[in-house]
């Protein structure tokens, strides 16, 4: 059991470093704006494979509140990616 979870959270690594490459390469502000809620959703599933593995339930109640806020962080960037295009809504 214990090699399925370290090959999760390797996948899930590999999946942050990807994610970093696309914010350095770009090429829009909007593939950067996707990468970070990627970086939010991979790390709430990295501490939900930490929680199942250490059986600590803490972890599923830290993985919710990093899943609130990357869907807050992402509400503001958009918000502030309209006012720089000029978009009213």
């Amino acid at each position: 059991m214990d090699v399925i979870f370290i090959i999760v959270s390797i996948f899930l690594l590999l999946n942050i470093a990807l994610g970093l490459i696309r914010v350095w390469r770009g090429p829009t502000v909007a593939d950067r704006l996707l990468t970070t809620q990627l970086f939010g959703t991979t790390g709430m599933a990295i501490l939900l494979v930490m929680s199942g593995y250490l059986k600590d339930l803490t972890l599923l109640n830290v993985a919710i509140t990093f899943n609130v806020l990357a869907v807050l962080l992402v509400i503001g960037f958009v918000q502030v990616w309209k006012k720089k295009k000029g978009e009213n809504s």
